[in-house]
């Protein structure tokens, strides 16, 4: 099948040959043909498989061909994505798209000045790309007109889930329009997308390309089993020793994406972070500098498992297994795209064994496990030696002082401290009986007569 079999205009056929498209993917080549037909969609696809294409043609190409009953541009398409850097990667294609047809896009999420964004909707857009929470917030405050939304598209909608935005979903559905065409495109199936789906869609055509949660098979799969405090070394041993010119690495948490780039700089590996705890602008000009080859390694938290559209990607290393499951399929997704192959590593410590366990079981299958061979068998310091092990000498005993031995230095002290020559006096012992105070007196107080 070819794409001038779908039907597509004149100008997305030049905007895919420019793209080097040739031939649809799987999930483009069902998707385009039902959404042209005016079905309600529940599709689902191995992540890297084409999913924003097989939406946003047949759907650029339709609401081209719509004449508008006035010249006010408001909202026609609503896209919802779970991250930035997803919006950015889904506007950017909607943009190529919808250029060639005098369609406006503009993309709206949150942690960036949402002035600019209500400007841009002020000056009129067909398409909008947006994340829930900053919608609802255009929503709540009167910014954006959605009540002629034609097409609401949920891109990734298991990963909205698993970030709780489905609240954030159901009041923005308030909003829309009864009629529209909804389209649900998900990576994964669970019962609450399908739970999700039966609430939104109506009577959807369901479209499913490959087995759900199965990584695509052109990314190759190994494990290299580590001690924790060793994931490190073998990181920079791997890039090393396998002269790696750009690579993925996906940790759990901010603090260790963070930790493991400054420990990698210390090797003269330059590297650089990527998760939610940076601004917009730093995340893009980072992802910007790693497309271009100018950073070698970047070290990325699951935020950025959905929204990475990075082309010839070659490595992808999780060096920290997340803790989802089915959060290991989206990280290796990022390699192995559009037909190409890709590999994807995990180092695992023996205290990840149950995720480890969790991840084959969604697979399967059991994943290679690989050993590298002249990685040294003991620790090796940044200069390259080997650190000695330490010797069982056992603990010095400490030094114990009793009350008599406390007790000396301080008569010592006082010895030492008596005026030379003159004996020392006794203090005299305090009269008994009531005391009168001589304070402020010049005189001593004379005895009163009876």
């Amino acid at each position: 099948m070819s794409f001038d079999s779908l039907g597509l205009c004149p100008e997305l056929m030049s905007a895919i040959a420019t793209q080097g498209y040739i031939t649809p993917t799987p999930i483009q080549a069902a998707a385009i043909p039902a959404i042209f037909e005016g079905y309600d969609l529940l599709a689902g696809a191995q992540t890297g498989t084409g999913k924003t294409a097989a939406f946003a043609l047949p759907i650029v190409q339709m609401l081209s061909q719509r004449i508008l009953k006035n010249k006010i541009r408001s909202p026609r398409v609503l896209v919802l994505v779970p991250t930035r850097e997803l919006a950015a990667q889904v506007s950017d294609q909607m943009k190529n798209y919808g250029r060639r047809l005098s369609l406006r896009a503009t993309m709206i999420y949150g942690g960036v000045n949402i002035q600019a964004q209500i400007e841009r909707l002020e000056r009129g857009v067909d398409i909008v790309v947006a994340t829930p929470g900053r919608l609802l917030d255009h929503a709540e405050r009167e910014t954006i007109d959605l009540s002629r939304i034609e097409f609401l598209v949920l891109d990734e909608a298991d990963r909205m889930l698993d970030l709780g935005f489905i609240d954030d979903i159901k009041k923005i559905t308030e909003y829309l329009p009864v009629k529209r065409h909804n389209l649900l495109f998900s990576a994964t199936y669970s019962h609450q997308i399908k739970k999700l789906a039966d609430e939104l869609l109506n009577q959807p055509r369901h479209i499913e390309v490959a087995r759900p949660n199965i990584a695509a098979d052109a990314v190759t799969q190994a494990i290299y089993h580590v001690e924790r405090s060793r994931k490190r070394e073998m990181l920079s041993h791997l890039i090393r020793k396998g002269e790696w010119s750009q690579v993925l690495v996906f940790t759990r948490t901010r603090y260790g994406a963070d930790k493991l780039t400054e420990e990698l700089m210390y090797d003269s590996i330059n590297a650089s972070a990527i998760h939610s705890n940076k601004s917009q602008s730093v995340r893009t000009r980072t992802l910007a500098e790693f497309k271009k080859g100018e950073i070698r390694v970047l070290v990325a938290t699951d935020v950025a498992a959905r929204g990475l559209d990075i082309q010839h990607l070659p490595h992808v290393v999780n060096f920290e297994l997340p803790q989802v499951a089915e959060d290991y399929v989206h990280r290796i997704g990022r390699t192995g795209r559009a037909g190409e192959e890709g590999i994807a590593l995990s180092l695992v410590c023996p205290a990840e064994s149950p995720r480890l366990k969790a991840i084959e079981e969604l697979l399967e299958y059991s994943i290679t496990v690989q050993t590298v061979a002249d990685f040294p068998a003991l620790p090796v310091n940044r200069g390259g030696r080997l650190k000695p092990k330490k010797k069982n000498s056992g603990h010095k005993p400490k030094k114990t002082t009793t009350k008599s031995n406390k007790a000396q230095p301080k008569l010592a002290k006082q010895a030492k401290e008596a005026p030379k020559g003159k004996a020392a006096q006794k203090p005299s012992k305090p009269r008994r009986g009531k005391q009168t105070s001589n304070r402020g007196m010049s005189q001593p107080p004379t005895r009163r007569g009876r």
